[in-house]
């Protein structure tokens, strides 16, 4: 099965069969860091430079022709409709022209394929925490291609937050590593315990199994709330000596939450198993953060920061699932921001 992935800022296209990953091709854009963020337009024309080398380099890895193909999976969104365009046209143009099956694929169920790549453990039924820098879902897997929700951000994705924060320090961007690195920072050089205190959103409150809020979350107010320690700072011309320190504590708050929630989650479904995806999956201190929350009542599953970030082989292990379901995708598949979670209830 040949993946196409082009939702956001890296390119990618990969090879997968049934033994796992045969080739996989992955450009990350670096035009964006000038601007602090992603700009679509840029994006969109970047998938377009870098697409065929990516698939030629691909194929030539897993060594394989296009006659050995059984099918073309590519994302379809949710993602930058400029970006998800560029990728969902290639792939239905090379599909019709051999023609092969297409499958569009939600970038989010990909994450979960991602870490089943990787880990035989990571299989339904389990508990998935998907946390992007568009997403943040708690979900409950039956079996591949049945979940059900049970919470998600209600407004910010984690990942936002991480990259908003970062600006609002002054660090570079992507800030999701450099809030990292800052933390790592203030841990060597003793950190400031206690320096600042950070909420922990919706964590407070006394909700009870079956209420939304017990598994939901929000990050936009703990992103307002490190704005304003950051505003005082400045006040006092006193940031610049405590980045580290507030990063590190935004960092903890982030992984309080995350970790609470998904330990509730196994506690109330009875599913030990906890499949985490998506590219703030790379932080460390979240993959500590849930195993001592969890403890030896639960197993974690997470993916390495090659298949954390946004790559082709999750998308085609996906599309190689629902095609063996005998699904298949119309040739009027489009590049749809809302593109429904298939099998999510």
């Amino acid at each position: 099965m040949l993946g196409i992935e082009t939702s956001c800022d890296e390119t990618s296209a990969a090879v997968v069969d049934e033994h796992g990953i045969r080739g996989l091709a992955i450009a990350s854009q670096d035009a964006h860091a000038a601007f602090g963020g992603v700009v679509p337009e840029i994006a969109a024309r970047e998938h377009i430079r870098s697409l065929d080398a990516m698939v030629r380099h691909a194929m030539r890895e897993a060594e394989v022709g296009h006659e050995d193909l059984a099918g073309v999976g590519v994302t379809a969104g949710p993602g930058l409709v400029g970006a998800l365009l560029a990728g969902v046209n290639w792939a239905k143009a090379y599909a019709f022209a051999r023609g092969l099956p297409l499958l569009g694929v939600h970038h989010m169920e990909g994450h979960l394929f991602g870490t089943a790549l990787e880990h035989e453990g990571a299989h339904p039924p389990f508990i998935g925490l998907l946390v992007s820098g568009g997403h943040t879902l708690l979900l409950e897997a039956h079996a591949w291609g049945r979940y059900r929700l049970l919470g998600q951000t209600r407004d910010d994705a984690a990942g936002e937050a991480f990259d908003k924060v970062a600006r609002r320090l002054g660090l570079p961007y992507p800030g999701g590593p450099e809030i990292q690195r800052a933390a790592e920072r203030s841990a060597a050089a003793g950190g400031a315990a206690g320096r600042f205190r950070l909420p922990r959103p919706m964590l407070s409150r006394r909700d009870l199994p079956g209420d939304p809020a017990y598994y939901d979350m929000s990050f936009s107010g703990l992103k307002t709330a490190v704005a304003r320690i950051a505003e005082q700072l400045e006040a006092e011309d006193g940031l610049a000596d405590a980045v580290d320190d507030l990063a590190a504590e935004f960092q903890e708050a982030v992984v309080d939450v995350l970790a609470e929630k998904t330990r509730r989650a196994v506690e109330q479904t009875g599913c030990r198993r906890v499949v985490l995806g998506g590219g703030v999956a790379r932080n460390s201190r979240l993959r500590e953060g849930l195993a001592e929350r969890l403890g030896s009542s639960g197993e974690l599953y997470a993916p390495s920061p090659r298949l954390a970030t946004d790559n082709a082989a999750m998308i085609a292990a996906a599309a190689r699932f629902r095609l063996a379901r005998g699904e298949r995708s119309p040739w009027s598949l489009n590049a749809e921001a809302a593109l429904a979670f298939p099998g999510l209830a």
